[in-house]
């Protein structure tokens, strides 16, 4: 009874060795044969606030009858110092989202996930309106289910053009309330006309969710915040999941 939705989104805990850093969000994408965990950049390198983490754990799901059992999973971060994950750039400069490879031989017997996959983005001829109601899924804060280990679903608005780049960037911008630990969940629009979707995951996935967006000349004190996000849009994992 678990829609499939919960199960794509993990949550992520940044380590440096032992201690624990920060928390975040992240997707599962699989690509032919190969599985990755799909995150904002920032949680895996942020040199503006120093966050360098040596490795990530995210929670696993391990057994379909009792969906609270969980077990944590260790990812590292480098081998031999170089950086295991992959991240993109574009004419604009480097783009917000990350992905790294899981063995899948690795993870534990019984694991339970679902996973996008290319056929799961939108076609370049596709519409999607502005104003269209669309979820961000993940952990703001932290916050979750605890005793099922699944993650919350923000609603949110398309606020900007999709297939246009806001202001040039490889972004565009949903209005949504949002919070920390939710970088680098999945930006989903329900599949239209069609009940099963792709593999029985009926959404589309839009963009990866990164920060809110709070530029300008607001004044804190007078102004409320905006309430709008950056989504980086999700044809970025074919790039960054070719072999």
């Amino acid at each position: 009874m678990i829609d499939p939705l919960l199960l794509t989104t993990a949550p992520i805990f940044t380590f440096e060795q032992q201690r624990r850093l920060t928390n975040a969000s992240g997707f599962f994408f699989e690509r032919g044969s190969r599985l990755f965990v799909v995150t904002s950049r920032h949680v895996m390198i942020d040199r503006p606030s120093r966050h360098f983490p040596d490795r990530i754990e995210i929670e696993l799901h391990v057994d379909s009858e009792n969906i609270a059992r969980s077990t944590g999973f260790s990812i590292p971060l480098y081998r031999q110092g170089r950086s295991l994950w992959r991240q993109g750039m574009d004419s604009a400069g480097e783009i917000d989202v990350a992905v790294i490879e899981i063995e899948r031989n690795a993870l534990p017997q019984g694991t339970v996930y679902r996973a996008f996959n290319p056929e799961h983005l939108c076609r370049p001829d596709e519409h999607v309106e502005v104003g269209s109601s669309i979820l961000i899924v993940g952990f703001p804060l932290g916050f979750h289910d605890t005793l099922h280990h699944l993650p919350v679903v923000r609603q949110a608005g398309l606020a900007s053009s999709f297939g246009l780049r806001f202001q040039g960037e490889g972004y565009f911008l949903t209005d949504a309330r949002t919070h920390r630990g939710g970088s680098g969940g999945p930006v989903v629009i329900r599949v239209k006309d069609k009940t099963e979707g792709v593999d029985g995951l009926p959404w589309q996935l839009l963009g990866v969710h990164s920060a809110r967006l709070d530029v300008g000349t607001r004044d804190r004190q007078l102004d409320e915040a905006r309430g709008l996000n950056c989504a980086w849009y999700a044809d970025i994992l074919l790039k960054l999941t070719e072999a």
